[in-house]
């Protein structure tokens, strides 16, 4: 299941802040920006309509995370989701196999983090794309998908996307100004 939420308006971010669970409330209040609070609340609030919708869930989730971060649900254990908001959107995809999502606004071409974080093939696929900064969050966002499926972190992601062989799914939403990018494990 994939929820996105695009048309973030939460007026009252500060009562939905309040209501979720202290774990939660602490990782949204430890974000700057009122939009980042709210988009990470978003992305919380997406994961709960999902596990209520597909599980019939209604409890706000616990986390526990492994060694790199990666959120569990505590009492569901073979429940599998993952959540990224950007700063026009929030996503959740939850599932019955290990699942990885990554959201990212689109921004102008950084070359400079793009050597950093891609391979000599993906360096020449994006400096000869037309929309250089299009192929590179594309790019990004199916690293971090699979990055956050596997649990591991974002150290040595160059050729992350060269050994593995699942399926990635990119969408683009030009006109909402972002990219995600979702993988699950093969069943």
């Amino acid at each position: 299941m994939l929820l996105i939420n695009d048309k973030i308006d939460i007026p009252n971010i500060e009562e939905v802040i309040e209501s979720l669970p202290q774990q939660r409330r602490d990782q949204v209040l430890a974000i700057k920006s009122v939009n980042g609070q709210r988009t990470s609340a978003a992305a919380y609030l997406l994961l709960c309509e999902g596990l209520e919708r597909g599980y019939g869930i209604k409890e706000m989730p616990v986390f526990i995370y492994n060694e790199h971060g990666k959120p569990r649900l505590k009492d569901y254990p073979h429940i599998h989701f993952n959540m990224s908001h950007c700063k026009y959107a929030a996503i959740c995809a939850i599932d019955n196999v290990p699942v990885g999502v990554d959201i990212e606004t689109i921004r102008p071409y950084n070359r400079r983090l793009a050597q950093y974080t891609m391979n000599s093939k993906e360096l020449a696929i994006i400096e000869s794309s037309d929309t250089p900064e299009i192929e590179f969050i594309r790019l990004w966002t199916r690293k971090e998908a699979v990055a956050k499926m596997i649990g591991r972190g974002l150290n040595n992601i160059k050729g992350l996307l060269d050994c593995y062989s699942g399926e990635i799914e990119t969408i683009a939403n030009i006109d909402k100004g972002y990219i995600y990018s979702v993988c699950k494990d093969k069943d």
